[in-house]
């Protein structure tokens, strides 16, 4: 005899445990009589970190099929559009551009774009071979490095919601994030909250979780599938069923940030449209503009430099608009658990591991999570341990991705100071990512070297981050494989083109959410 699955609880709020709540309950019409039952246990007690306002493009569709209106994320959440990310000084710092005569600050040497469209003509030839200087590729292949760079909204007012020409995702308040995710949850998706502490976890003979006591001392509450949300703790997964916590600190030193809330020195200030990581002697600073405000921090690595020093980066870098504002410092541990679905408990989010905010990663492992749940929910229990493997075996795959795209930003550095030189040890850097390398020292990424579906990263990051440090292959060894000058050409110039075009007719950034929101609520 089976048992079906009609009752899910997360335990946890926050991003993390609202936005799987509402991608699971969406799907499986837990607004219905007879749908899937989900409770959230959320407690008045703990606060949330809060500090991941940054999001991928799968956020879109998110958004879209829980069925919330993108002109109400913005208007509740201060959000804005996010075309990629800006990175300042990965390659070579200020003082070797000062003191090298043939540096170029004007043609893209001290920063480099990964855009979130994927380059003119990608899946039908590579322009890396064809440009004259690889570094140059995120220009001379995609319109998005000057979008941004003039800082204009991804679409015009002509263009409908979640449309446009330009690929983006969001910058957003992840409090206010998490907030409206909430009510649409409690009001539109039929989850049922539960404002309470867990106190212990009572497990069956067979060490699968049978009900969670609360401290208030109400009754138990019963599931068949527990959903860990609950942070760095990983109450569930990790004190509980004492699944391991896989340390990666060997491959990414970053173990400390310290986070800032700083006013723009006017209502009307410009807001970027892409996250600006700008590196420093020993961590990197990211740089998110909301409407009403910016989230700055100092990401960095306890071993090379100290709390104080990195305030000091930090103060230095924000300038005047930091004076009176609190710094907030943050410590955590890279890495990740060696299963996140282990008998009737799953982790999401922070309690399922957790890297440094490189390149938008937290978010949407939660959604990308949430989603094999809710696309792959077993309909009884006895086919939970293989939904349980294939689950497990898939995150694996994902997190060893994540840490090879991330250790290539840095790997690639020619900066002089430890920290980064610390990077450059073969050591560090994961055996996948090296043997990628060895191929593309004659070619680039090609759609073919990445798994479909499990990639997060397709080809086209690979390329916009590898050319973008500098690294190019000798394209030279199989020449006869790029003989398509006249259809390159045409495509950069196709380019061209359409930056020339957007350049005109896009609006400013924040000029552009203004209007749109004054037209969707009039």
């Amino acid at each position: 005899m089976t048992t079906a699955v009609k009752k899910l609880v997360i335990v946890g709020g926050g991003t993390a445990g609202w936005l799987s709540a509402a991608i699971i309950a969406a799907q499986h019409r837990s607004n219905t009589a007879d749908g899937l039952q989900v409770v959230l246990v959320e407690s008045a007690d703990i606060p949330t970190i809060g500090v991941g306002e940054g999001t991928w493009p799968t956020m879109k569709n998110t958004l879209q099929q829980i069925g919330l209106k993108e002109a109400d994320v913005f208007a509740h959440c201060h959000a804005v559009f996010k075309q990629g990310g800006k990175f300042v000084n990965w390659v070579r710092s200020d003082a070797q551009d000062r003191s090298d005569p043939s540096s170029n600050t004007n043609c893209n040497k001290e920063f480099y774009y990964h855009p979130f469209t994927v380059p003119m003509g990608y899946g039908r030839i590579d322009l890396a071979p064809y440009v004259d200087d690889v570094s140059q590729f995120a220009i001379d292949s995609n319109f998005q490095h000057q979008i941004c760079e003039a800082g204009l909204a991804p679409r015009s007012l002509a263009e409908g919601e979640y449309q446009g020409q330009c690929n983006y995702a969001y910058h957003l308040d992840a409090g206010a994030f998490a907030d409206l995710l909430k009510q649409h949850c409690k009001t539109k998706l039929g989850v049922e909250q539960r404002i309470g502490t867990v106190e212990r976890c009572e497990l069956t003979a067979d060490g699968q979780i049978k009900a969670l006591h609360l401290t208030d001392g109400s009754m138990p509450i019963e599931a068949d599938l527990f959903i860990d949300c609950t942070g760095f703790a990983s109450l569930l997964l990790g004190k509980t069923l004492g699944v391991p916590f896989e340390s990666v600190d060997h491959l990414l030193f970053n173990d400390s940030a310290l986070a800032m809330q700083v006013p723009y020195d006017s209502p009307d200030a410009p807001i970027p449209c892409h996250t600006i990581a700008t590196a420093q002697n020993a961590g990197w600073i990211w740089d998110i503009g909301l409407t009403h405000r910016r989230g700055v921090g100092h990401v960095y690595a306890a071993k090379y430099l100290s709390d104080d020093e990195a305030e000091f980066n930090l103060r230095r870098y924000i300038g005047k608009a930091a004076e009176g504002v609190a710094a907030r410092k943050i410590s955590f541990a890279t890495g990740h658990r060696t299963k996140f679905w282990q008998h009737n408990c799953v982790a999401i989010g922070m309690s399922a591991g957790f890297v440094e905010p490189l390149e938008a990663t937290a978010i949407m492992l939660v959604e990308i999570s949430a989603r094999f749940v809710a696309d792959n929910l077993p309909a009884d229990q006895a086919t939970m341990p293989l939904v349980a493997r294939r689950f497990n075996q898939q995150m694996l795959y994902r997190w060893q991705r994540i840490l090879d795209f991330l250790k290539l930003h840095y790997m690639l550095t020619k900066r002089p100071e430890p920290y980064w030189q610390a990077h450059l040890d073969p050591a560090t850097i994961p055996q996948s990512l090296l043997d990628d390398l060895q191929l593309w020292r004659h070619r680039g990424p090609q759609i073919s070297d990445f798994h479909g579906a499990l990639e997060l990263f397709p080809a086209a990051s690979y390329q916009y981050v590898l050319y973008g440090m500098g690294f190019k292959p000798d394209f030279t060894a199989q020449a006869y494989l790029y003989q398509q000058q006249a259809q390159a050409q045409q495509i950069i110039r196709r380019n061209q083109q359409l930056t020339a075009q957007m350049l005109q007719t896009l609006p400013p950034h924040r000029d552009y959410i203004n209007r749109w929101l004054a037209g969707s609520r009039g």
